[in-house]
């Protein structure tokens, strides 16, 4: 059953990337992102920065086969994360029935975008999406993302660090203050996670040598929402599970996913983005310099921002963290006197946050303190000099506030992958600061040390 395609009516229409199995233009995959990055492997789809039903509806009849809800939650507390995820399936709900009334019914598959290194709200957002758009037969944990050199083997997620599989759990990502954990072995991450809700010997695990054959009857043996762990080393891993999952939803197995990006390339089955990444430059409004924004972190985006500012043109502005405690209007204005000062000698600008990550006595205070950072950092973006030529946006949630609140976008579509992982948007012509502004979504842990020099340059020409 592997090898075979669906019955007609199913998920008939583009081709897989690897693969020739198709999806119906009644078909949507439905990305419920925790931050903006998950769009790192695609284009020509929406990314929604509101999930009203007609903003909803709007996208489940675009020409595309998925569209991104960037719900954000990752910068968000459980509670919070939770509330936000059950309004987005509600209102998805509601969107779907008024479709389905007016003759257009649409099948969803549902994704819950997450970290590829295994942060975020889990099992809180497949929680409240099983409760709202259930019920399921399964829910399938596929975090593999090839581009940042995440696999899974054996049961075990890794991170490719100069070529060797190293053990996710002994990475700094490990460690994070918020979505810390133990375990590399996804069963017993899950078991961790869930609080022993559901055990590690209750997890079903599809290993390489399983999604590489025909897993069409097991897959349709599945029922009552029982977890699964994937097994991915490379695409074709991916396109030949999608392609058998697809199969047996067209048959009417329902099933959720909590993925990395990956697994969306094979889900969506598009061609070649038009534009080539060296070519993205030509998005840069009037040839003027541009704005780099680093909220991120994480070791890799202190390595990369090091890189950038030793190996370009770019002037560098840290953001004083301590005096956002206690000057925080002063501090805005000596920024944007000394952005509007650079952009008059058309100098390139990376204006980042001061360096590590702060230790808080609660996970609560440390959410209250980035969402004062956030807070700064988009009133700077809404009040950027008009003529910039381009910003990159580097971190997840500094991305989402970039995109939501800061260029106040309701919906961004996206032109493709300027660096691996690294998507490019626009704003609207009819924009009223930055009408065609292009905007790099860097996430915080793609990349090599040179990364961000590499799309910098891109962008910027040659110094």
């Amino acid at each position: 059953m592997g090898e075979s395609r669906p019955q007609a009516g199913s998920y008939v229409n583009r081709p897989m990337s690897t693969n020739t199995m198709p999806l119906t233009p009644t078909t949507r995959i439905i990305v419920i992102d925790d931050d903006p990055t998950g769009s790192q492997t695609v284009h020509g789809c929406l990314l929604l920065t509101r999930w009203d039903v007609d903003t909803l509806a709007e996208a489940l009849t675009d020409d595309s086969p998925l569209f991104f809800v960037l719900s954000n939650t990752r910068g968000m507390s459980a509670t919070e994360a939770a509330a936000v995820t059950r309004e987005i399936c509600v209102n998805l709900r509601e969107a779907l029935r008024r479709l389905a009334d007016a003759g257009q019914a649409i099948r969803p598959v549902v994704v819950s975008r997450s970290d590829s290194t295994l942060r975020g709200h889990y099992p809180v957002e497949t929680d409240v999406i099983a409760e709202e758009l259930g019920p399921f037969d399964a829910h399938f944990l596929v975090p593999a993302f090839f581009e940042g050199g995440r696999i899974t083997r054996d049961g075990v997620h890794y991170l490719l660090v100069d070529g060797q599989p190293v053990p996710v759990n002994e990475t700094e990502f490990a460690s994070d203050s918020v979505f810390g954990y133990r375990h590399a072995f996804l069963p017993d991450y899950v078991a961790e996670k869930t609080a022993g809700r559901i055990t590690a010997d209750q997890v079903e695990r599809f290993g390489l040598t399983d999604i590489r054959s025909d897993i069409g009857g097991r897959l349709r043996a599945l029922h009552g929402n029982v977890c699964c762990v994937v097994d991915a080393e490379c695409q074709a891993d991916l396109d030949g599970f999608a392609r058998q999952v697809l199969a047996a939803a067209g048959e009417g197995r329902r099933f959720l996913f909590r993925s990395a990006a990956s697994l969306l390339t094979a889900f969506a089955g598009l061609p070649p983005q038009p534009v080539a990444p060296d070519a993205m430059s030509r998005f840069v409004r009037n040839g003027r310099a541009g704005v780099v924004l680093v909220g991120s972190h994480v070791a890799k985006s202190t390595r990369q921002l090091q890189t950038l500012i030793d190996t370009t043109d770019v002037l560098p502005i840290e953001i004083d963290l301590e005096r956002l405690l206690d000057e925080e209007a002063a501090l805005r204005r000596d920024l944007l006197e000394r952005l509007a000062a650079a952009q008059a000698e058309n100098r390139g600008v990376v204006l980042y946050t001061s360096r590590g990550e702060r230790q808080f006595p609660t996970k609560a205070e440390r959410l209250a303190f980035g969402e004062r950072v956030s807070g700064l950092l988009v009133d700077i973006v809404r009040d950027l000099p008009r003529e910039i030529g381009f910003l990159v946006s580097k971190g997840g949630i500094t991305s989402n506030d970039t995109l939501s609140k800061g260029l106040a976008l309701r919906t961004a579509r996206v032109l493709g992958q300027i660096h691996p992982g690294c998507s490019v948007v626009r704003c609207p012509d009819d924009h009223p600061r930055f009408p065609g502004l292009p905007t790099v979504i860097f996430p915080g842990n793609v990349g090599g040390d040179g990364a961000l020099a590499d799309v910098y340059r891109i962008l910027a020409g040659p110094a």
